[in-house]
């Protein structure tokens, strides 16, 4: 994987011009990504319009600071990665684009679902640069490891390929079928980690879901693996094929990185998270705690056997008070159906969470699933 260090190390000795660009360029992609970030957490399907308003001098910010960028000398040697953060901040200027520009009422929800993909595809595109500037750095990982970003990227361990993989995922974002797993460039090849393996919603991808877990990965140290539905969504009416698939890959990244099996955490958002209580309470699950966000108990459960495997597992089940697409009172009837199975159940509530993925929520995952991934 390109690391895109060395060649701005020394940023004191580039061209005092470059080097304003660049820093301008830098501030104005990654305050756009946490923008939108926050917007893509707490927005509602009518309030999409109100994001306008707060976007809109971010977007204006980045769009001049790109073009400036786009217009400096390039010194020598940093032609690579000129152009690599210029598509990096291009990428991030769609995404905000998408929401800040009018749009019709129908195109609203559309040109939003777009803005979420062009927001990964930016992460995407940054992620090999993160050793340029501290900032790109410290974008990718907690707060609690931002004074230890060398030690989050030490040299290539001997024997253990580390950082971002793909497998079938061709030339297209979407491709479906695969999967994209993050392995930590610090993990010890001696050792064993936990793995979280986590399923996107309705139309959504492996590769773009990825990002939803890996600041947490990369400084916690546990691997990812964010696998594609074969179709648009899940199997959720014949998942057999689909959980044999999730199983193959499993046993793939087994095979091939240091995993602990006693530590398999299945977790999803939406019809992801649907799909994790069908995959997860089945038969000869590989599974060991399931953390479904934002999905529903599937009908199949009470008929497949799967409320009755549900006796003594470690379920974390998330959902939003102001959830549109599954009213709460559904996650409510999942507790009680869980809880009188005799699942081990976690039951989280959020109030302000409509149909959403709340990243704040990851650090509890983590910590209910293994303590061991707590933060000090």
């Amino acid at each position: 994987m390109s690391r895109g260090t060395d060649e701005t190390e020394g940023k004191e000795s580039l061209p005092p011009a470059y080097a304003a660009g660049l820093a301008a360029l830098g501030r104005a992609t990654l305050q756009t990504l946490d923008a939108l970030e926050v917007g893509q957490r707490r927005v509602l399907p009518g309030r999409i319009e109100s994001m306008r308003e707060r976007l809109g001098p971010l977007a204006q910010r980045l769009a001049t600071a790109l073009s400036e960028f786009r217009n400096l000398r390039v010194p020598d040697g940093l032609e690579s990665f000129h152009a690599e953060l210029a598509d990096a901040a291009a990428a991030g200027l769609t995404a905000v684009t998408l929401i800040v520009e009018p749009s019709s009422p129908e195109q609203r929800v559309p040109r939003f679902l777009r803005s979420m993909r062009e927001h990964c595809r930016a992460q995407e595109l940054l992620y090999p640069l993160r050793g340029a500037l501290p900032p790109f750095a410290r974008y990718f990982v907690e707060s609690a490891f931002h004074d230890r970003l060398a030690d989050l990227d030490p040299e290539p361990p001997d024997g253990m390929s580390v950082g971002l993989h793909r497998a079938r995922a061709g030339s297209e974002r979407d491709g479906r079928g695969g999967f994209s797993l993050y392995v930590p460039e610090h993990l010890d090849p001696g050792g064993s980690a936990p793995l979280v393996v986590a399923l996107h919603g309705g139309f959504g991808s492996g590769r773009d879901f990825l990002w939803t877990w890996l600041r947490e990965a990369r400084g916690r140290g546990f691997l990812l693996l964010a696998p594609t539905s074969q179709k648009n969504t899940w199997a959720l009416e014949s998942p057999a094929l689909e959980t044999r698939r999730l199983h193959s890959m499993l046993k793939y990244v087994c095979e091939h990185w240091p995993v602990d099996r006693r530590q398999i955490l299945l977790t999803g958002l939406s019809d992801g998270a649907t799909f994790t209580l069908l995959a997860g309470l089945g038969p000869d699950s590989p599974f060991t705690a399931l953390a479904p966000v934002s999905g529903v108990l599937h009908p199949a459960n009470f008929a497949n056997g799967n409320l009755g495997r549900a006796h003594g597992r470690r379920i974390y089940l998330v959902h939003g008070a102001l959830d549109w697409m599954f009213p709460v009172e559904l996650a409510r009837m999942a507790r009680d159906a869980l809880d009188e199975a005799g699942a081990d159940l976690t039951y989280r509530e959020i109030a302000d969470l409509s149909h959403a993925y709340p990243r704040e929520e990851n650090g509890r995952i983590l910590t209910w699933f293994d303590p061991a991934l707590a933060l000090a």
